[in-house]
């Protein structure tokens, strides 16, 4: 593109003057430190993501912290955020980390990857972001930018393409340090101005050069399914993933299924997130899938005849 240098000096002026001043963005944040936030930021909006990832960070400050408790810790302190697997999978990778790397976040993106539960963008952006690396980070919003900003298109492919890939690479600064500068500058760029329903083209940097705009802003050609959670078999896990959280003993099936009897004052302790889980009305076939689930993806085990969080 003839304005390739105007798009890497706009874009990455503008975020110079409006970057949000995020913790794992800090210059003396550790890798280990930003592998956690990556982890977390999937799927999950960064206020959200912000007070669980301090605790995380003052609590298991190093990959053999967390290495050294029992995964079901790491479950219990992942809190509201959902997904809960991603807790599994941080863990899991810790424990390789700590077993195979001696204790030290990997610097490369392949050796990244290998690791339990990291994907090709989180290595691809724990290598630029840690270490500095020239690597192609593509996430949701670096796509939605480069679908409107070059492709023309409202958003992107409802699954990511080669062909995206290559147009990631070949938008890519040649410097290391501009490339990382730029693949975090894209992707705040979708974060707050270019965003899936309400564009802010007014405080684009980059307004006149977007070929959607020139095109008249065409809509989508298919339309995003969002994904639904009241009623799902996802709510009842989350609901049930709650209540082992905060249980000190192994919990008995029965207190899943039967709603205790109501004894004149307001639950407390494990019993809020229990009464939240029976005021779902959950159907008896839905709560046993949501336990054999559990059980099945290591977020929950049986101990003396009860439900726990994994050990």
């Amino acid at each position: 593109m003839a304005e390739l240098n105007t798009l890497h000096d706009r874009i990455n002026g503008w975020f110079a003057e409006t970057a949000r001043d995020l913790p794992w963005r800090e210059p003396g944040c550790s890798p280990w430190g930003i592998l956690v936030s990556e982890i977390m930021l999937q799927q999950t909006p960064v206020v959200r993501v912000l007070p669980v990832w301090q605790e995380w960070l003052g609590r298991w400050p190093t990959p053999a912290g967390l290495a050294g408790e029992p995964a079901g810790e790491a479950v219990r302190s992942w809190g509201r955020l959902g997904y809960p697997r991603r807790a599994l999978r941080l863990h899991a990778a810790a424990t390789a980390i700590t077993q195979d790397h001696n204790g030290k976040v990997p610097d490369t993106y392949t050796d990244l990857l290998a690791l339990p539960g990291v994907g090709s963008y989180t290595a691809a952006a724990v290598a630029a972001f840690a270490y500095g690396r020239r690597e192609t980070v593509v996430d949701t919003n670096i796509r939605r930018v480069h679908a409107r900003l070059v492709s023309g298109t409202a958003l992107p492919a409802p699954a990511l393409t080669a062909a995206e890939m290559r147009l990631a690479a070949s938008l890519l600064p040649a410097a290391d340090y501009s490339s990382v500068r730029w693949n975090a500058a894209v992707m705040e760029l979708g974060a707050l101005v270019c965003t899936a329903r309400t564009p802010k083209c007014a405080a684009c940097p980059v307004n006149d050069l977007c070929a959607w705009r020139a095109a008249g802003e065409p809509p989508p050609s298919y339309v995003p399914k969002g994904q639904a959670w009241h009623g799902t078999d996802r709510q009842v896990r989350g609901a049930v993933v709650a209540v082992l959280r905060l249980a000190e003993a192994p919990v008995p099936a029965e207190m899943f299924y039967r709603e205790p009897a109501d004894l004149g004052f307001a639950p407390a302790g494990m019993g809020v997130p229990l009464a939240a889980l029976h005021r779902l009305n959950s159907a008896p076939e839905q709560l046993e899938r949501a336990l054999a689930g559990l059980l099945a993806d290591g977020l929950a085990e049986m101990h003396d005849g009860g439900y726990r969080l994994p050990a």
